[in-house]
């Protein structure tokens, strides 16, 4: 997705993932040149072309609030390590690319009380970069709430990057991202820059506008499946749902089950947002973990899971983008990715001004 992301101006020239089937996915999608299906600390530095780009989306589930706290250190999230070790061998033989960006979970910031940011920004700043961080939720261009951490840096010798940088926080910059810097030792907020980005666009699309009516992949639930479910709801989620079916046009809510205590006892319920904007996609590991729907229209009011193409739009992705052909599979497979117009975005207002004119390369991990 970060290559679907930056666009065809860019090449790719090494992409790497440890899962077999999303090696599958890269390949029925853009060919099989450059992708490599294996774990990341097998390779060495010998086995990378020159880029001017190094992107890194590591595992994210030890640096979430629904993981382990692993951090770190955890067998997942840990495999920052080997590719940073990579990136490392690759300025030792004059190979270091131009620019590095890092995306996760905000969990990131706080996990194991900051000191995983800490370590992060402290391996970029050792390398000798210029870097700064920025949240960006994906909200701001697809009806999806999923706010991100990017770290952003760039080799010393880009002067075009002081000219992107503001002299303090701005919108992209969230009161936690402040205090996680605000923990950095003085050395490495020596090369800690503001990076300033305008102002996010006025997105044109709702939620209910990427819904199909007939899915291929998942059956409207029965009658009685929506009554079992609008039974775990509260009495605050099924105003809302009746809201929404007393409204004009077709409204579309996005369904979490929950656990949540009341009166001392812990109960499961059905929450439901209908503000056109979708939950925060994650991996289909639980049945909780993936999306229902709950669309009302003209008096009625039906229920199922969210499709996998729906899932896929609701990551910008293209209809023309190949999915995997088993649902939990494709699910897995958005749900554990960036969203494409965030990478454009970032593209465009840092990358390509600071690195130049189009036709740049990538390596992706």
């Amino acid at each position: 997705m970060a290559r679907a992301g930056l666009g065809s101006h860019w090449r790719c020239v090494f992409a790497n993932d440890f899962d077999r089937k999303k090696g599958e996915t890269y390949r029925a999608n853009w060919g099989s040149e450059e992708m490599h299906v294996g774990d990341v600390r097998t390779l060495k530095a010998s086995d990378l072309p020159t880029a001017d780009l190094v992107w890194a989306s590591f595992p994210c589930q030890d640096l979430s609030l629904a993981g382990g706290g692993a951090g770190l250190r955890g067998d997942r999230s840990g495999t920052f390590w080997p590719f940073w070790n990579l990136v490392r061998s690759m300025g030792d033989t004059g190979l270091a690319p131009r620019a590095i960006i890092l995306e996760n979970v905000v969990g990131t910031l706080s996990s194991h009380g900051g000191e995983d940011f800490r370590s992060l920004c402290s391996a970029i700043a050792a390398a000798r970069y210029t870097f700064g961080a920025l949240i960006i939720d994906a909200r701001h261009f697809v009806p999806q709430s999923r706010p991100r951490l990017f770290i952003v840096a760039f080799r010393s010798d880009d002067p075009a990057c002081e000219a992107l940088s503001a002299p303090g926080p701005t919108d992209w910059h969230t009161p936690a991202l402040v205090k996680a810097y605000q923990g950095l030792n003085s050395s490495t907020r020596e090369r800690w820059r503001w990076w300033s980005l305008p102002a996010a666009p006025l997105r044109n699309s709702r939620f209910a506008d990427l819904i199909e009516d007939e899915p291929s992949d998942v059956p409207w639930h029965s009658p009685a499946e929506t009554k079992r479910l609008l039974a775990m709801m509260s009495p605050l989620n099924l105003a809302k749902v009746e809201q929404a079916r007393l409204s004009p046009g077709r409204q579309v809510g996005a369904v979490y089950k929950r656990t949540r205590i009341e009166e001392g006892i812990k109960v499961q319920r059905a929450e439901v947002r209908f503000d056109d904007v979708a939950g925060c996609l994650r991996t289909p590991a639980g049945g909780s973990s993936r999306q229902v729907i709950i669309v009302a229209d003209n008096g009625t009011v039906r229920s199922r899971l969210i499709s996998s193409r729906e899932t896929a739009r609701l990551m910008g992705l293209p209809d023309t983008y190949k999915l995997p052909a088993q649902y939990n599979e494709a699910y897995h497979l958005t749900g554990d990715g960036v969203a494409v117009p965030v990478v454009r975005f970032l593209a465009a207002h840092l990358l390509e001004p600071v690195l130049g004119e189009p036709n740049r390369s990538i390596q992706a991990a």
